[in-house]
């Protein structure tokens, strides 16, 4: 039998949750745990986890028929330390969830090739995200996450959105929360989704109240909580309180820092990393030298192009330009990621800031906008000497460029016109698409016919 929770309000809302889940609900409709691996999330799993353990306890065994989806999103540029943490976590829980055959199922969910922030940043030329335009929150967390939620409505009609969000954590969330809520309801309506509820177990939970579960409560899926609590205590900036419940002296700190994706720009200091990087994990610095770089370039007008990449105009007042990137400082910041990756690697090989695809994929984009001066695979190839691992198609080889060479010696240009072609064609390929080809060779052609 499981032990009961030393604090009332945790008990209370564990019967609560028993109630919400075997009987004031008879639908099936799946729960929906967002879980990002913090303090919040960690506490509603593992009540939710102990309402489960319980209900099968009962004399007359409830079926645990409503299945519970641990839905965890992965930017794809989280901070490594929780993103390495997250991964163990997960593990562990998929692992003693089907161990316990309990309902529970991890769910990991990724931005869109053609939405991920290298893409939109080094590919695209997006200005990296700042307070007015935080591009980044749309297609890196919530679309992701509501195409999930979308096909779960799909399958079973409606679906419940667990949130690890308390009225504790500032005055507008507890606003903002007040204000969706329905008298005398646990459930309240999803704000964007149809056919979606939200409930809120910990809504009423203080600080305290959260640091005392994680350090008293051993961790249902048997993960040792005072990781995560190190973690929070290694991140917490000198400037925060930590009024944590002290359960023995290793408990004096806690933090309440927020963690989210290392390349934020959105923050003019990131506090959490550079605690990170003081109190130990000094293998971080890169990361945060290479994202204040990041902030210091994102205004600079000879950094933007004149034009927006639809080609709206993009000039102020004053004559500087604040479109997109130019494809140099696009490949500028390509080339300073790249060597950030091989010097974190050094010490943490596992880790990878940017991918294989997204390298291919940011290839195509330059083709695209006619950029044929530099090739990611040789900015590559410069860094790491060695080919990227999945750029192993080649439709011409050395001896073939030399023939073409020699054929077009009188004119060069018809040389460089073939291989920009070819290099279209090879981008294609390697994307296993041929959309969009045929569009690209012809404004390739319009371009070398206008002398460009």
């Amino acid at each position: 039998m499981t032990t009961p929770i030393r604090n009332k309000k945790a008990e209370g809302i564990i019967a609560e949750i028993i109630d919400q889940y075997a009987f004031a609900d008879s639908s099936e409709r799946p729960w929906i745990i967002g879980f990002s691996g913090g303090k919040d999330s960690t506490v509603l799993l593992t009540l939710v986890w102990i309402a489960l353990q319980r209900i099968r306890e009962m004399p007359n065994p409830f079926q645990l028929r409503r299945k519970i989806y641990v839905v965890c999103n992965d930017t794809m540029v989280e901070n490594p330390i929780i993103s390495t943490y997250v991964e163990g976590v997960l593990s562990k829980i998929d692992e003693e969830a089907k161990k316990h055959d309990l309902p529970i199922f991890v769910q990991k969910t990724i931005p869109k090739l053609e939405e991920t922030f290298w893409i939109n940043v080094i590919g695209k030329g997006y200005p990296v995200p700042n307070s007015t335009f935080r591009w980044c929150t749309d297609r890196l967390k919530i679309r992701p996450t509501s195409n999930f939620l979308l096909e779960q409505i799909d399958q079973m009609g409606e679906a419940i959105v667990l949130l690890g969000t308390r009225y504790d954590e500032s005055t507008s969330r507890e606003r903002s929360m007040k204000k969706h809520e329905i008298s005398g309801n646990r459930l309240s309506k999803h704000t964007t989704s149809q056919h979606t509820f939200t409930y809120s177990p910990i809504k009423d939970l203080l600080l305290e109240e959260i640091w005392y579960i994680i350090n008293t409560v051993p961790s249902p899926w048997g993960f040792d909580n005072s990781i995560l609590f190190q973690i929070y205590a290694d991140a917490s900036a000198d400037d925060y309180e930590c009024p944590t419940v002290v359960v023995d002296k290793n408990h004096t700190s806690c933090g309440q820092s927020r963690f989210g994706c290392w390349t934020c720009t959105v923050v003019k200091n990131d506090k959490s990393m550079t605690s990170l990087v003081n109190n130990g994990r000094s293998w971080m610095q890169p990361l945060l030298n290479f994202r204040d770089k990041l902030i210091e370039g994102r205004n600079l007008s000879e950094n933007r192009q004149d034009v927006r990449r639809n080609g709206q105009a993009a000039v102020r007042d004053d004559g500087t330009n604040r479109g997109t990137y130019t494809i140099e400082y696009r490949y500028s910041i390509l080339k300073d990621l790249l060597i950030v990756q091989r010097q974190i690697q050094k010490e943490r090989p596992e880790i990878t800031l940017i991918n294989n695809q997204e390298l291919i994929a940011i290839q195509v984009i330059w083709n695209r906008d006619m950029y044929f001066d530099h090739t990611v695979g040789e900015l590559y190839k410069e860094i790491f000497d060695k080919e990227i691992s999945t750029n192993n198609i080649k439709s011409v080889d050395n001896t073939e460029k030399r023939i073409m060479r020699e054929v077009c010696i009188d004119d060069m240009k018809y040389f460089h016109l073939i291989d920009n072609l070819i290099s279209l064609q090879e981008t294609k390929t390697l994307m296993i698409s041929k959309y969009g080809l045929h569009n690209d060779i012809e404004n390739r052609i319009e371009a070398f016919a206008k002398g460009k």
